[in-house]
């Protein structure tokens, strides 16, 4: 498949995990073009065969820029099979009160550009102490005092699932991919009869 990766990201770890997933669907035998964006406005969905957007939540939305494009290409986007990363530091946790949040910022920004993904997924996000001005520090400090945390401000810290996230993605692209291709998939699974 031709797949597009369209991102938003505050502090890099949104970029860091588009690339990893364009690496494993690359890996795969998949062609990707990886996007900011901020560079996505004028892109020609027709292009390819399916469509990822990931944005990063801050103070509990999106990013705007995401949603510009989510909005700007939603006729677009519905005709192909899309997922949308919603990458956060509250789904590295297990609080169920944090997930329903994600789940409702997910809805929010669906029914706000009228994109309608065919699967949503959360991935844990990053402490980039490395990244933060003071007051984005102190934020994340009491945000990780909150939970019980206790974090080392001089190292960034990753939550994301690597191998988790290469699992989702791979199932994605195959269960997405035209007939033809899954059925070849099958028979190259099968081996010899």
């Amino acid at each position: 498949m031709r797949i597009l990766i369209t991102y938003s990201t505050t502090e890099g770890q949104t970029r860091k995990v588009s690339r990893f997933c364009a690496d494993q669907l690359v890996s795969q035998g998949h062609s990707v073009e990886l996007l900011a964006a901020s560079d996505a406005d004028d892109v020609e969905l027709a292009l390819f065969d399916a469509v990822i957007l990931a944005g990063s939540v801050h103070v509990g939305h999106v990013q705007d820029v995401l949603a510009r494009v989510a909005e700007t290409h939603a006729p677009a986007l519905n005709g192909k099979p899309g997922l949308f990363l919603v990458v956060s530091l509250a789904a590295a946790g297990n609080e169920p009160a944090d997930r329903e949040d994600l789940d409702r910022i997910a809805r929010e920004f669906t029914r706000a550009t009228g994109w309608t993904p065919g699967r949503i997924e959360h991935i844990a996000g990053a402490f980039r102490f490395s990244e933060y001005d003071f007051f984005r520090s102190m934020a994340m400090r009491w945000i990780a005092w909150q939970r019980g945390e206790t974090i080392d401000t001089q190292t960034d810290r990753e939550y994301t699932d690597w191998p988790a996230l290469a699992a989702m993605i791979i199932d994605w692209a195959e269960t997405n991919a035209p007939l033809p291709e899954r059925a070849a998939r099958s028979v190259r699974a099968a081996g010899p009869v």
